[in-house]
Parts: C-alpha cells; structure tokens; sequence
C-alpha cells in the first residue's frame, strides 16, 4: 500500500447548536466500493432532514402527515400517483403552512421536504440509501443508533 492510498478516507463533522454528526472511514486497499458508499449515504442522511429543521420547518408534523396519507399503501406507481395528486389539495397546503409557521419563503422546501416523505414512505426513495445497500450488501448492516431500551 502506497502512503498516498494509506490516507484515503470519507470524514465528516458537524457541530451546531445542540446537533453533532460524526461520520469517518479510513479507505484502504481492501475497502470496498459499498462500505465507500455506505459511509456517504449515512452522511446524505444524516444532514438531510436537519438541514430542513434548521429553516425551522416542522418536520414531525410533517413526518406525521405523510405518515396519515400513506397509511395502509404498499409500494406501487398506482399509489405513488394517488399520492402526489394528493398534495395538490388545500389540505396538504395547509399542513404545509403550518410546517413553516406561515412563512410563505419556507413552502416550497417545506412541500420538497414532504414529497420526499410521502415517497420514502411507499418505499421509493431518490438516492442510494442504508436499507438499498444493506439489501444488496447484507454484510454491510448498519448499527443503528440508540434509542429507547425496552423495561427489564
């Protein structure tokens, strides 16, 4: 191994506020492509929905609307039409709104970041994603990150 590929690596940092990621991988000879790209999806995720929190957009509302429209669906082009007709309404305008607090600058990513959800929620996404890669690389599986610990 040459000193230049012995100082390969993915590392990313963030600090703001009450929020901190920190995700690193050392890239060596042996590392392969999907761990690579594993590390980068982990990043995308991790910065995505905070980068709509810190506009101020409520995102659990948000999650939580998405969640009531794609209730019961399986994941189908059918649906995802039925679904993305749906947020043409008043009512998903509405939720919309007051995600943003009736800030009218913030409705379009507010609407971006709901599309995104109801999508992911039929289990489609845009991008390459933990789960896509732990289903085709099932070595690579995640830890997943603390949570509630059920009672004794």
């Amino acid at each position: 191994m040459s000193s230049e590929e012995s100082n390969e690596s993915i590392e990313f940092y963030a600090r703001y506020k009450n929020w901190v990621a920190v995700k690193k991988i050392t890239i060596r000879e042996d590392t392969k492509p999907e761990e690579i790209v594993a590390q980068i999806a982990s990043i995308r995720q991790s910065i995505d929905r905070k980068a709509f929190e810190i506009l101020g957009i409520d995102t659990q509302a948000l999650d939580a609307y998405a969640a009531s429209l794609t209730k019961d669906m399986r994941k189908s082009y059918s649906n995802l039409a039925k679904i993305v007709e749906s947020l043409g309404k008043q009512e998903a305008k509405e939720q919309i709104s007051k995600a943003t607090g009736g800030k009218p600058e913030l409705e379009e990513i507010a609407a971006t970041y709901l599309f995104r959800r109801v999508v992911q929620n039929l289990a489609f996404d845009f991008d390459i994603n933990q789960e896509m890669l732990e289903k085709a690389y099932p070595y690579l599986k995640m830890p997943k990150p603390p949570g509630r610990k059920p009672k004794a």
